[in-house]
């Protein structure tokens, strides 16, 4: 099995809720910081993505909770991308401590929307592998 792309995220205090946790949505951006961490290692920019008049998109984005996450704690978040046919694809994450403890899952469908047309390209594999140096980090 490949090395999966982690990337590691401190909790900051003002990510916290009413209760001393992490906010909810917070979770949502650490997921997109990994995704857009994964796709710079792999060598695609937001620069280059535009230049193409294209850009990355969330289409559905859920969260599954395991463990409170609190001020101070750092984590991992992975980012493994899942191909499949027509203009979705998939992205599972997940929110480890350092000791390996599942703290949360994120699951993302994307695309790639074309800027001009405002609607979602057919492949949008094809539009990551031709952009990457390292498309293996994407699962290419």
């Amino acid at each position: 099995m490949p090395d999966v792309f982690r990337v590691r995220v401190g909790v900051r205090t003002y990510e916290l809720d009413a209760q001393g946790h992490v906010n909810g949505a917070v979770y949502l951006q650490y997921g997109e910081h990994a995704r857009w961490e994964c796709l710079q290692a792999a060598g695609i920019t937001q620069a280059k993505l535009h230049a193409r008049g294209v850009a990355p998109v969330r289409i559905e984005e859920t969260v599954r909770y395991h463990h409170e996450l609190r001020a101070g704690d750092e984590v991992d978040v992975s980012c493994t991308f899942v191909w499949g046919e027509g203009k979705a694809f998939r992205v599972q994450q997940d929110v480890r401590r350092a000791d390996g403890t599942l703290v949360a899952e994120v699951a993302n469908v994307g695309g790639v929307l074309d800027l001009a047309t405002r609607r979602l390209v057919q492949d949008p594999a094809e539009h990551f592998r031709s952009l990457a140096s390292a498309p293996h980090l994407l699962g290419l």
